[in-house]
């Protein structure tokens, strides 16, 4: 990831690519458009947007995020659904952070025409 690049990986700058997400009440169009903005905003420590885009059903109270964790990159594995054209939509993904790796098979909703997360499991390798 360069200086310009946007943490979710894709080659936009942050402010035009997931940054338009965070700072504005722009949607993500698909469940794999959200999960990358999710995740760029655990890079920026972005929390607030982070409790927005997660279901009503399964958002925790208050979520405190590890200020030393230092994400690295994220590379999607596989996308089921998630389209404008469906309710539901899985992305599984890989991110990393120094020091290791996390592997998470999300599943996300729409919920009054937005897309939200809902929860994850954690598959074997």
């Amino acid at each position: 990831m360069t200086m310009r690049s946007c943490p979710c990986g894709l080659p936009a700058p942050y402010e035009e690519c997931c940054g338009r997400f965070h700072s504005s009440a722009a949607t993500a169009l698909t469940a794999e458009a959200l999960m990358r903005s999710r995740y760029s905003a655990f890079v920026k420590g972005d929390t607030g947007y982070l409790l927005r885009t997660w279901h009503p059903r399964t958002r925790p109270g208050r979520l405190e995020l590890d200020p030393g964790m230092r994400w690295t990159g994220l590379e999607i594995l596989d996308t089921v659904d998630g389209s404008a054209f469906h309710p539901t939509g899985v992305v599984e993904f890989r991110a990393s952070y120094r020091g290791g790796e996390l592997r998470e098979r999300s599943r996300f909703e729409r919920v009054e025409g937005l897309w939200v997360y809902v929860d994850g499991e954690f598959p074997e390798r």
